[in-house]
């Protein structure tokens, strides 16, 4: 069984405790109460690279990365050094993020934020709404084409954009294109957690004009970014790197302004 597989199983059991504990009901009132939200997709349609800065607490592959982070601060140094938006990772059990995460960068910033999860019922759709984001991550490894579309058209009803995300050139056979905004490409095989930076160049060129174009994963040079920048790429997304660092908002500014002299 792959670590994917058992990620997703373990999801599902989780969203069915959720569930039980919080009806729907009350997450609509929850999201009934909130502004409209922020244009995702826009925020990262600009000439220069967008970043999409990552709060991530741990990953399966590596363990801890970074205990006892304080997600509204984050947040706030993501914003103040150039972040053009937040993604947030909230799986529990592998990652050991939380909607808690969310919820507190939601009320620290006014970027544009991503829940970032193992997307499969609309249930987390609500979830992800009532915490504040605006955007939420569709892996298309875990979802048939069908499931695929059912949950962008679920999540266009609550305002949040979709950052649909492949790993095989065969799944972007799967993806509804003139429903699509963004789509990314994880340079990080989902099943042995492998790392390929080139992976993202050679599968993106592949999107429609109309599609913001986002690599994930793996990348910390500047002169990668350059790199798939000068090929299309319109932003990145990075977690682990400014984790790691002391303070991840210097390391973000510094490899932001790093990026546009190696551009």
């Amino acid at each position: 069984m792959s670590i994917l597989t058992t990620i997703i199983e373990v999801t599902r059991k989780s969203v069915a405790r959720r569930r039980a504990a919080r009806p729907v009901s009350q997450l609509e009132e929850r999201i009934a109460a909130l502004p409209p939200t922020r244009d995702f997709a826009g925020a990262l349609r600009q000439p220069d690279l967008s970043f999409i800065a990552e709060i991530k607490r741990a990953s399966p592959s590596k363990g801890w990365i970074r205990k006892g982070l304080n997600a509204a601060e984050i947040a706030r140094q993501y914003e103040a050094a150039g972040a053009r938006a937040v993604s947030v990772l909230t799986d529990e059990e592998f990652f050991r993020g939380s909607l808690e995460d969310l919820c507190l960068a939601r009320a620290a910033v006014n970027l544009p934020l991503l829940m970032k999860d193992f997307v499969v019922e609309t249930y987390q759709l609500y979830e992800a709404r009532a915490c504040g984001a605006d955007a939420v991550l569709l892996i298309a490894a875990v979802l048939s084409a069908q499931q695929l579309r059912a949950l962008q058209s679920q999540a266009g009803e609550l305002g949040l954009q979709c950052l649909v995300e492949v790993y095989e050139a065969s799944e972007m056979n799967r993806i509804d294109w003139p429903s699509t905004q963004l789509l990314g490409v994880n340079n990080r095989n989902l099943h042995t957690f492998a790392v390929d930076i080139n992976h993202s160049v050679n599968l993106l060129r592949r999107c429609p004009p109309h599609v913001v174009r986002v690599s994930e994963s793996g990348l910390s040079d500047s002169h990668q970014l350059a790199h798939i920048h000068r090929h299309g790429i319109d932003a990145v997304l990075i977690g682990e790197s400014f984790m790691r660092a002391k303070h991840p908002g210097r390391a973000l500014e510094a490899l932001r302004l790093s990026q546009l002299k190696a551009a």
